[in-house]
Parts: structure tokens; C-alpha cells; sequence
């Protein structure tokens, strides 16, 4: 099993849709993530004191091909849905890779 965590910004105006969309996700995104190895998935919202708003996203991996999973995840017609209504509530952190929304983060510390 390997453990994920992800961060990207959130645009202020959208914070609200963005609960909103995840408060009711839609059944087939949720099914494509189990069927795609990924398990234990959660999602933080937190606003710092200056206004800016952050997502950070923790999941772990059980699969044996993350890229593999991760291309059928790409792939699936209601994930790409999913994704044209979520993604315009986000902004990506400046430096991260093209096409992409959620920075990987390193972990630096964990226990059992």
C-alpha cells in the first residue's frame, strides 16, 4: 500500500460548489476510484488568515499499477464529467506539472 497526499488551491468564489459537488459526489466517480486501488480517500478544506483557500487530498494506493489505474481512471466518461464541473473550482499551485490540478506531496513522517 502506498500513501498519497495531494494539495491545490481553491478559487473563493467556487468553495462553497466545490463542498457542495462532494457533499453528494455522484455514485459512478465514487465507483471508479474503488475499482481503480484506491481506498481510505479523504478530502481538508482549510482558508488561511490572508483569504487563500487550500484543498489537501489523502489517499492510499493498493493496486499494483498506479499509472495503469490512474489512465482507466482518466479514461472513464462520468470521471472526465466529474472533473468538468470540479476542476473550475480549483487553482492549480503555480509550479505544478501541465494538465494537472493537485500537487503531489512528499511525506515526511509517518506512524502506525
Amino acid at each position: 500500500m502506498q500513501r498519497y497526499g495531494m494539495i491545490t488551491g481553491v478559487k473563493p468564489e467556487k468553495a462553497d460548489e466545490y463542498k457542495r459537488l462532494h457533499a453528494d459526489a455522484w455514485p459512478g466517480v465514487l465507483k471508479k476510484i474503488s475499482e481503480c486501488n484506491i481506498r481510505n480517500y479523504s478530502i481538508y478544506w482549510i482558508e488561511l488568515d490572508d483569504g487563500t483557500q487550500y484543498l489537501f487530498s489523502y489517499f492510499e494506493y493498493v493496486g499494483d499499477d498506479f499509472d495503469a489505474d490512474m489512465a482507466s481512471m482518466a479514461a472513464d466518461q462520468t470521471t472526465q464529467e466529474w472533473w468538468s464541473v470540479n476542476v473550475p473550482c480549483l487553482i492549480p499551485l503555480p509550479d505544478v506539472e501541465e494538465g494537472q490540478v493537485w500537487k503531489n506531496m512528499e511525506e515526511v513522517f509517518h506512524w502506525d
